[in-house]
């Protein structure tokens, strides 16, 4: 069977560096902070009390006031800016043959601020007895941003969010990309969407002892690769990306930003939250895309790092990147995009993909903010290109994205340019 060729025909983000793609991407090429003090509810008690905000975002904009109240903030944010990506990719669904396009859209939480007001409230008011709102269990249940934005199009393909923390965006970018090149599915909606920065979302990282409580310097607290890092920032948002069969862009004239070549999926088979100290997971992952898309290991110029700025983590995804490339480690790009966003958990691999689907269309690798002079790590390889601090041109030819979650799940994608 000869497998089709998948393509990227939209994008769309609602992130920490902006409320759209451009925005986004325009922060990122110069290394802004989306970091700053939480404004989303009263932090002046916790351990951390900053995180990266979405600023600004508007769900009347993309939903009626009735709808909205269905709807958890992560939903909100995910059909904005899926509604951004269908647009950018020029749909005409009265056109299409809808029942071959479908939706896979991830949280790796879903929605914990109306799991968090459902139980408060009631236990605020038990003396009335149980009173729940009759959306709760939709509000909360991570599949329903998939289901939500399918219905708002008329989209009956394959419909589904996949749920494994970290890496639950990429691995439905993978499971789409699948789909399109066995040809069940002509284009899918995909991306991934997350809500955290809450009073339990918060409160339970900071027991985790995960994130950084850098609250006198929140826009630097992001530091991947830098000795003085203590964890990473929380960040909030969606980013969606349009996959699209090749043959069928082409018919209809579509834009094409990259195409999809080769993704792999992995387990540490370690530690719950740790990462596996040699990157075993993240080298059997990066060895998995490379051969799935067909390609030797120089092929690649730019990886968009898991990165999260934890002193674990940081250097065993290098140890794993320099057995896996050999010398050309040191020829291609690295940098951790999470620096400036924060870590979108679920959402962190639809937003990198993203960017990597940029740094291929406008040759530019976005940085690694924030090292300091001399604020250096016996454990990390500086030899490296990590990209601190500044945006580097250089062509692009193929990027690669890694994104690994709690419970050891690991996922790689690559895109590259296209070419006929």
């Amino acid at each position: 069977m000869e497998l089709k060729r998948v393509v990227v025909t939209g994008l769309g983000t609602v992130s920490p560096l902006g409320n759209d793609v451009a925005t986004t991407w325009a922060n990122a090429k110069k290394g802004v902070s989306g970091a700053g003090p939480i404004t989303l509810f009263d932090a002046s008690a916790f351990k951390t009390q900053f995180a990266c905000e979405v600023k600004d975002f508007d769900p009347s904009q993309y939903l009626d006031r009735k709808e909205a109240r269905k709807c958890d903030r992560y939903t909100q944010l995910a059909v904005a800016a899926s509604e951004e990506a269908i647009k950018d990719a020029g749909f005409d669904f009265e056109k299409e043959n809808t029942d071959r396009i479908g939706v896979i859209f991830s949280s790796g939480i879903g929605g914990i601020k109306s799991f968090e007001d459902e139980v408060g409230n009631y236990f605020l008011h038990q003396d009335m007895g149980p009173k729940f709102n009759p959306f709760f269990i939709p509000k909360m249940i991570a599949d329903i941003a998939a289901g939500f934005i399918s219905m708002r199009h008329g989209l009956r393909g394959p419909n589904f969010g996949t749920v494994s923390a970290c890496a639950s965006s990429t691995h439905s970018a993978l499971v789409a990309f699948d789909l399109i090149r066995l040809g069940k599915a002509t284009a899918i909606v995909t991306g991934g969407s997350e809500a955290p920065i809450t009073i339990s979302g918060t409160g339970g990282f900071n027991a985790l002892t995960a994130l950084s409580t850098r609250n006198d310097s929140p826009q630097t607290a992001s530091r991947p690769f830098s000795a003085s890092r203590d964890g990473f920032v929380m960040g909030e948002g969606a980013a969606c990306l349009v996959l699209e069969e090749l043959e069928h862009a082409l018919a209809r004239g579509a834009k094409i930003y990259a195409e999809v070549v080769g993704g792999g999926m992995s387990a540490d088979a370690y530690h719950l939250t740790a990462s596996h100290p040699e990157g075993l997971g993240a080298k059997i992952v990066m060895k998995a895309a490379l051969e799935d898309a067909q390609m030797k290991p120089e092929d690649i110029d730019y990886i968009n790092v898991h990165g999260t700025s934890t002193p674990v983590g940081d250097p065993s995804e290098l140890i794993a990147i320099k057995e896996i490339f050999g010398d050309h480690a040191y020829k291609l790009n690295i940098s951790s995009t999470k620096s400036m966003t924060g870590h979108l958990l679920g959402a962190a691999g639809a937003l990198e993909t993203l960017f990597c689907t940029l740094a291929v269309q406008d040759d530019v690798i976005p940085p690694t903010i924030n090292h300091e002079d001399g604020d250096e790590d016996e454990a990390i390889d500086y030899k490296l290109n990590l990209t601190f601090n500044k945006a580097q041109e250089r062509t692009v030819n193929a990027a690669l994205s890694n994104t690994f979650g709690f419970g050891g799940h690991n996922a790689c994608i690559i895109v590259k340019k296209y070419k006929k």
